[in-house]
């Protein structure tokens, strides 16, 4: 199992599915132990009763649900942000595995 596991939510679990090889492939370079995998909204639930998720980066064009994961993921230690919308469209793995793992980074020192 990865040390650490990065959730992708978009709006159907297709668009995210380049960034998340190019995170992937990031992590490989970078000789890091992450899973990182894109899920639908809709199936966004199960993904985090099922996974043992440590970061939920949304994308861009489900930035209008960001409080209604904000609320799913209140009281966990699961962090959460919209990904940086420059990197989602230009496809920066790098950018976006950066973020997210600050975040990671961010709520294990705030404990």
């Amino acid at each position: 199992m990865a040390e650490k596991t990065i959730m992708l939510v978009c709006s159907a679990g297709m668009s995210t599915s380049m960034l998340v090889q190019r995170m992937k492939k990031a992590a490989e370079a970078d000789g890091l132990d992450v899973d990182v995998f894109a899920t639908a909204a809709a199936d966004a639930d199960n993904k985090l009763a099922s996974e043992p998720v440590s970061v939920l980066m949304l994308g861009p064009q489900v930035r209008f649900m960001e409080s209604q994961f904000a609320a799913k993921v209140a009281g966990t230690n699961i962090p959460m942000a919209v990904i940086d919308m420059r990197a989602y469209g230009m496809m920066d793995g790098e950018k976006v595995l950066r973020q997210a793992l600050a975040l990671i980074d961010e709520k294990a020192s705030s404990k």
